[in-house]
């Protein structure tokens, strides 16, 4: 594929930004969204267009870029896989909205802009009005409601609210959160023959109301704004605003970030062996430079510590953008540590090896259940401490993980992207080491011995 320009850059990393919703104007710019289709932006440059966003969603990718990974890489490592699962899911409501043809489609009209600007209004209304709103005392606050009754009801309410937290996945369960949820933003609840009600009850009682289990980043005037929608239809426009937040942060902040951590072929320990390793043999051709310099040696010897310098800088510039030359050399990447114990579980005493790197598959199946989970637009939280990676990678002593196992790069894009780093890092040794050879040189003898 040859190589990118050698002034390429990799993606500055991009930091999070508040409530995703406030993000859906940035979306709506067609420049910006041009851009961003292509993966080439000013916010996220450095992205070749076969691993733009949408190839990566279109499943057009290799490993380690393909959908997989980046879900992964939500998961583990950015702690927002929330945003993926329901951008998938709505991606997919969408469609399937559009395909009914039953009857019922009729009693979901759909949510017009004017409609979410007049209920945004009314929520700051209710919003302003509350705030004007004198103090009560705390007698009259619960005065009316089951809280005046005692604490024996209290205790049992909050006892029916943690059950019905936890019961996410049960229809008359996601049914009562979704009330709950319309019932504090003081609605009433909608009605249940609209079509694919049950199915947004399951998405409220998922993403949108307090305490959900993958709880998106919304304000409090946003989520309002939602359920206001939702209490009037079932349409799919109902959740744009969301869904347009959802999309810009995933395409401008979680998928430049995503190939700038793809870059990386080694783990942080691999790395910070390289960079110290390259640092090493610089100071060892410093050494030799002076030793020579300091001696009665010719002056041409004294270039013989450019070796050391070029390899040394090659190391040490790769490392601080994240590669290995080594691993690079043979165009491998460590196994992430999500992945490594499906092969290798001699650190958690679980599997068996079966002398040829791999276990007895218990392994093998606990990363299928955790990836088909990550794809479950409905499962429970995206929590992952109890996975058992967690305890045996830590467990694992800082030489295995400096030499972990290893698996080639298949994405060629990627490949390419490595390959112009290397280059780039030759081509800035080569100029260091020019320059100190340069000053060695010219300094004189100092024939001591």
């Amino acid at each position: 594929m040859g190589l990118l320009p050698l002034n390429y850059r990799p993606p500055a990393y991009v930091e999070k930004s508040g409530p995703i919703a406030s993000q859906g104007s940035l979306h709506d710019d067609r420049a910006s969204s041009k851009s961003l289709r292509t993966g080439l932006s000013a916010s996220s440059g450095g992205i070749p267009a076969a691993l733009s966003f949408d190839r990566i969603i279109e499943g057009t990718t290799c490993p380690p870029c393909t959908l997989r990974d980046f879900m992964n890489y939500l998961i583990y490592v950015e702690h927002s896989a929330e945003n993926l699962q329901f951008f998938l899911w709505y991606r997919d409501y969408v469609r399937r909205f559009a395909n009914a043809k039953t009857p019922d489609i009729s009693l979901a009209p759909e949510w017009t802009q004017a409609m979410e600007d007049e209920a945004v209004m009314r929520i700051k209304k209710e919003q302003a009005e509350k705030a004007r709103r004198p103090p009560q005392g705390a007698a009259e606050i619960f005065k009316g409601t089951d809280f005046e009754k005692g604490a024996d009801t209290t205790r049992e309410s909050v006892t029916v609210t943690v059950t019905s937290n936890i019961l996410t996945t049960n229809t008359s369960s996601n049914r009562s959160q979704a009330s709950q949820a319309f019932a504090s933003a003081g609605l009433k609840a909608p009605f249940t023959i609209q079509p694919f009600r049950r199915e947004l009850d399951r998405v409220i009682a998922t993403y949108i109301m307090d305490g959900a289990p993958r709880q998106l980043n919304l304000t409090d005037q946003e989520q309002k704004t939602v359920l206001h929608a939702l209490s009037f239809t079932t349409h799919p426009s109902v959740l744009r605003s969301i869904a347009n937040g959802v999309e810009a942060t995933l395409r401008q902040q979680a998928h430049p970030n995503f190939i700038r951590w793809s870059i990386r072929n080694g783990n942080p320990p691999r790395i910070t062996f390289a960079a110290g390793l390259g640092a090493a043999v610089v100071l060892f051709g410093v050494v030799a430079a002076l030793v020579l310099t300091l001696s009665s040696a010719g002056r041409g010897y004294r270039a013989l510590a450019a070796i050391a310098w070029v390899v040394g800088f090659t190391i040490w510039m790769a490392a601080y953008k994240g590669m290995c030359v080594v691993l690079h050399g043979r165009h491998h990447r460590h196994i992430r540590p999500w992945d490594l114990f499906a092969s290798d579980s001699d650190d958690d005493g679980n599997g068996h090896d079966d002398g040829n790197g791999h276990d007895d598959g218990h392994h093998d199946d606990d990363s299928i259940r955790a990836a088909k989970s990550a794809f479950d637009s409905f499962g429970s939280g995206n929590s992952y401490e109890d996975e058992p990676w967690v305890v045996g990678y830590r467990k694992r002593n800082i030489l295995r993980k400096i030499f972990d196992r290893e698996v080639w790069i298949e994405e060629p894009a990627l490949r390419q992207i490595q390959d112009t780093i290397f280059v780039q890092s030759v081509l800035l040794a080569v100029v260091c080491a020019g320059v100190l050879t340069g000053v060695f040189v010219a300094v004189p003898a100092g024939r001591f011995f």
